[in-house]
């Protein structure tokens, strides 16, 4: 049997091999986790580095032509830029985005080069579409928000960092640019400025429009709740509702303010734009505060005014009275009904008196609860002609009661046709019976259900009475007057003014101009500016030096209207008014209204400001008290030789708004032009600032630039 040799594979016994290793393994398990947490250590702080500090802070979205739009993430805001960087055109906050960590850079619609979409769970969806083919030499980013509940609260902010801006909504105090108002955050739609002083009023759209080249446009049909801070920012939001509403809106660019509003801000309105009456430009509209509790009153204090007219010598014009002088007219022959017979010859000898005076009657939408005619409409089952609710128990109308002018009244029910047809029938009545053309409605603004906190049909949600009356002040004809506008620049009527203080402050002097130019740039060329020396009061204006100035300013408007009689502040005054009239009839009406047919064809302002010349001057950017009627528009140089003499094809007026002044500084822009004084002929190089430049009260500063 063969010999087995037995072999020791170590000299060292397992045992100690075992612990050895066992205490080499716990070694080396301490330096690797220390090194492990090393390592860990080291990446942490490098991912940290790279999110804060290395990572671009900036990343772009969408590319265009010419611009892009750019996510800051410190911040929190869309920039949109040129490609190049070198210059911004607008910064906005983005005031619902959530502090995340997750960089706002993922892309879900990916496969469209055109559009961005991004998702944040239960809170909000966000998709952006570049618009390139919008219009040309302009690029439109499309945004819209979508709430995922309705806690969600909508809000995005615009910088007025380096940016001016305009438009919108007119205020009390009108400012140009809007940079130093202040508004509180509240419904954007129409308010008189009379009971909400601090609201937006008269002419409002949902269009802004920025010096750097940028135009913002608001849906219109989404309810959304504006602020403007002063010199710094003015915000969209949207407002508490039970239901999920959006935030949406569109922002274009171009290169510079001008461009972009001829390219997109001319489009306000895609209906052709009709004008109104011009025949009107070149009457004065007289206000006569009649107290009188008659008819036959009312008449006589017409014609005493109509005399006195005559004997100072100032010309053909319009008397307006308001609405409680109108309906005490309209009820002269109702009153034989009543067993007034003995009148009832004087009234109809005296009617054919009002016919043959020019006179501008007062209507509104309302109508006074212990009136006759509501009575009847109520007898006849007509409760449909005003704005009502349903009974909640037996499903009959109720009207909704309101306050006009002191009384509880109702308002017409704009979307029911056959009451649109009544009233119109009234209208039309009492046109015929007075012998009237000129006719201003008033009182579209205000809502008697938001008024009551009740949701309004969607039929007449926001502005949308506003609109539906002034289609029907069109019917009527185009010598009406509306009080409120908005989505209505192109039908033919003209837009009275919101009241003014008889001061030298923005409420006052101060604001003419700013809103002149703020109605213009809306398309609102045609309006009829407040009373010379300012209505808000109810006295005469004594300060004769404001009354010279404003009644300068009011000569180169479309209308000069008066509140005052220029009588009253005695014979210098009457003097002045009377040259001022017979020089806005001779040489503004004729430039308005052949810088009007420019407007219908091209949707340019008739009233520009001094940017629209050098549109990328700063300086220019800032001036509110002067203005520019027309512009560029030249005749044929063969019929400038015909003519023998130098034409001018633009105006530059420049008037004295501080009290005490006679001398101010004048901005002349376009340093290749040349502006000629038409006081005394000097002529002066555009871009040239004329420091305590001469003006004394019986004079207003105007400019011609020379047709090139």
């Amino acid at each position: 049997m063969p010999h087995t040799r037995t072999r020791n594979p170590s000299p060292i016994p397992e045992v100690t091999w075992d612990s050895g290793l066992k205490e080499m393994n716990e070694t080396w398990k301490g330096a690797v986790a220390c090194l492990g947490v090393a390592i860990f250590f080291v990446m942490t702080i490098g991912i940290i580095y790279w999110q804060v500090v290395d990572q671009p802070s900036k990343n772009w979205i969408l590319k265009g032509s010419f611009s892009g739009l750019i996510w800051d993430r410190r911040t929190h805001s869309l920039i949109i830029q040129t490609l190049t960087e070198d210059k911004t055109f607008v910064e906005i906050d983005v005031g619902n985005f959530p502090t995340l960590e997750v960089s706002f850079v993922k892309n879900l619609c990916w496969l469209n080069k055109t559009e961005f979409c991004y998702t944040w769970d239960s809170i909000a969806d966000l998709k952006i579409s570049l618009e390139s083919e919008y219009s040309p030499g302009t690029e439109c980013y499309s945004i819209h928000w979508i709430p995922l509940h309705c806690q969600v609260d909508l809000k995005d902010c615009f910088s007025m960092d380096n940016i001016s801006w305009y438009g919108g909504a007119g205020v009390r105090a009108q400012n140009w640019p809007i940079n130093n108002v202040n508004i509180a955050l509240q419904p954007f739609v129409v308010s008189n400025l009379r009971n909400n002083p601090t609201g937006f009023g008269s002419v409002l759209e949902r269009y802004f429009l920025g010096s750097s080249g940028v135009a913002l446009f608001i849906a219109q049909d989404i309810p959304v709740h504006i602020s403007i801070d002063s010199r710094k920012h003015f915000c969209l939001q949207t407002p508490l509702s039970t239901e999920l509403v959006p935030l949406q809106y569109m922002v274009c660019v171009g290169n510079n303010i001008k461009t972009v509003h001829q390219e997109v801000g001319s489009q306000l309105s895609q209906l052709p734009r009709e004008l109104p009456n011009t025949h009107i430009l070149r009457l004065p509209f007289w206000k006569l505060l009649a107290n009188a509790d008659s008819g036959a009153k009312v008449e006589r204090e017409l014609r005493t005014f109509f005399n006195r007219l005559k004997r100072h010598k100032l010309g053909e014009g319009v008397i307006s009275i308001n609405e409680h002088s109108t309906t005490i007219l309209s009820d002269m022959d109702h009153e034989s009904f009543y067993g007034r017979k003995k009148s009832t010859l004087r009234h109809t000898r005296d009617l054919p008196r009002v016919k043959l005076l020019n006179i501008s009657i007062t209507l509104s939408p309302y109508t006074s609860v212990d009136t006759r005619q509501f009575q009847t409409s109520l007898q006849e089952g007509r409760e449909d002609y005003w704005l009502s609710l349903p009974s909640k128990t037996d499903g009959y109308l109720v009207p909704l009661l309101t306050k006009w002018k002191g009384k509880f009244s109702v308002k017409l029910n704009i979307t029911n046709h056959a009451a649109v047809n009544w009233f119109l029938d009234q209208v039309s009545s009492l046109q015929a019976k007075l012998g009237v053309e000129y006719i201003t409605l008033e009182g579209g603004e205000g809502n008697p259900f938001t008024e009551q906190a009740l949701e309004p049909p969607k039929t007449l949600s926001g502005d949308e009475y506003i609109s539906l009356f002034a289609e029907i002040a069109a019917k009527i004809g185009n010598s009406s007057i509306i009080t409120a506008g908005t989505r209505s620049n192109h039908l033919p009527l003209f837009v009275r003014m919101s009241p003014l203080q008889s001061d030298w402050s923005y409420s006052g002097i101060k604001g003419i101009i700013p809103s002149i130019l703020h109605y213009s740039l809306l398309g609102y060329n045609f309006f009829i500016p407040d009373a010379v020396g300012g209505s808000l009061s109810s006295e005469f204006v004594t300060d004769e030096e404001l009354f010279i100035r404003w009644l300068q300013i009011a000569t180169f408007l479309p209308v000069i209207s008066f509140r005052t009689p220029p009588w009253v502040c005695g014979d210098r005054v009457l003097n002045l008014t009377r040259s001022y009239i017979l020089k806005h009839q001779d040489s503004v009406v004729p430039l308005i209204i052949q810088y009007a047919e420019e407007w219908v064809s091209q949707g340019r302002p008739v009233f520009r400001p001094v940017w629209w010349i050098s549109p990328d001057d700063p300086v220019t950017y800032t001036i509110d008290d002067e203005f520019l009627i027309g512009d560029e528009v030249r005749k044929p140089y063969s019929l400038q030789l015909l003519l023998g003499k130098l034409l001018f094809c633009v105006m530059l007026v420049a008037p004295v708004t501080e009290r005490g002044e006679v001398q101010r500084d004048i901005y002349l822009p376009g340093s290749e032009y040349q502006w000629m004084d038409t006081n005394n002929g000097k002529v002066f190089d555009g871009g040239t600032l004329l420091e305590n430049y001469s003006v004394p009260l019986e004079e207003v500063a105007v400019f011609q630039r020379r047709c090139s």
